[in-house]
């Protein structure tokens, strides 16, 4: 047996797992049905509660373990300072996001994420194999209480730094998360998501050396060789996002899915766009007349989530990717569209090949 194989199967081992594949925790493309089949095929399980309200975490834990008796992990962001206003620029955002969608109203952009602290308590309730944090480190009271628990910490880093700082924090195991990622971006401050947008194959081995951890790696993985060559940069398991997309259990919009099986990598592109944090999605139409010069820049997260709300709904009734939010990594071409579970158990029976 290889040295990548037998520290995968010891991150296996630790964490009631058959084989080092995790589900990614995306926020509003998780149902409990694809987190199941990942879980049953012998990995984990996922759920991106960002949005979630505690009733809603609960419930979601629920139905998953209806379905599965494996193993799964729930993710949430580490909140932000109160965001800066500037009215006569959310009044520009506004005009322009007219032209794409039904016009946002004035209090659009006063939305808020439901209550970190009381999304905590319902994690905590929950039981999860693990909780996954992005955007910076988990409070200290709070990491204290995962492990009280039993609860492993699983903290998302993008640089050596954040590594550093994750680890002396008490987690678990690092989710390294490059910039090939899909969705939004983990960078604990949100100014240098972009400025610091470091590959996976240039971060992966610099955290692995940095620290004493096991290192989950994520980020443009959507095969068997993507899954060999980061346990042989030395991850101990992978974390995909994308590449469960267009399994019949995640359940997305037809266009979407459509548009990831023909998207080369040039075809995705790091926005603000949506929600205000720096994020990897399709170049769509929206995307791209979003970025040109003279387009008010995005407001500051949460505020551009809330006022870009009325046209991603418009956009999801309507089917229609030229506007949708539409999360991709640069490997989205690669993903399968085949049930959750059969992809699961092939991608490690070839990558195990591949390691012999």
């Amino acid at each position: 047996m290889s040295q990548d194989i037998a520290r995968a199967e010891a991150f296996c081992a630790a964490h009631g797992l058959r084989l080092p594949i995790l589900l990614a925790p995306m926020a509003g493309a998780c149902p409990p049905a694809l987190s199941a089949a990942v879980a049953n095929a012998g990995g984990l399980g996922a759920c991106g509660a960002l949005l979630m309200q505690p009733a809603a975490i609960t419930d979601w834990a629920a139905k998953f373990r209806a379905a599965s008796n494996g193993g799964f992990q729930m993710n949430l962001w580490v909140p932000d300072s109160p965001p800066e206003r500037d009215a006569a620029n959310e009044a520009a955002l506004r005009a322009f996001l007219g032209h794409w969608g039904p016009e946002a109203p004035p209090q659009a952009g006063d939305a808020m994420p439901p209550d970190f602290a009381a999304q905590c308590e319902a994690i905590l309730a929950a039981r999860p194999t693990a909780m996954s944090s992005m955007m910076g480190v988990l409070p200290e009271d709070f990491v204290a209480r995962l492990k009280e628990a039993g609860i492993k910490w699983f903290a998302t880093v993008t640089s050596v730094a954040e590594a550093r700082a994750a680890a002396e924090a008490g987690a678990d195991a690092l989710i390294a998360q490059g910039a090939e990622a899909g969705g939004h971006r983990g960078a604990f401050v949100a100014s240098e998501a972009e400025r610091a947008a470091i590959g996976l194959f240039a971060l992966l081995p610099a955290v692995c050396d940095a620290v004493e951890l096991p290192v989950i790696a994520a980020g443009g993985i959507a095969d068997a060789r993507g899954i060999a060559a980061a346990l042989l940069l030395g991850a101990s398991a992978v974390q995909i996002g994308t590449g469960f997309l267009r399994t019949p259990e995640a359940g997305i919009a037809s266009a979407w899915a459509n548009a990831l099986a023909t998207a080369q990598p040039e075809d995705t592109a790091l926005t603000r766009a949506f929600s205000g944090r720096t994020g990897r999605g399709l170049a769509t139409d929206y995307v791209r007349a979003a970025a040109k010069p003279e387009a008010p820049p995005p407001a500051p997260y949460p505020v551009q989530r809330g006022l870009t709300q009325a046209m991603r709904d418009a956009a999801a009734r309507n089917n229609d990717i030229s506007r949708m939010q539409a999360w991709a990594g640069q490997s989205a071409r690669l993903a399968p569209a085949r049930p959750a579970g059969e992809v699961t158990a092939g991608w490690w029976d070839e990558a195990r090949k591949l390691l012999s």
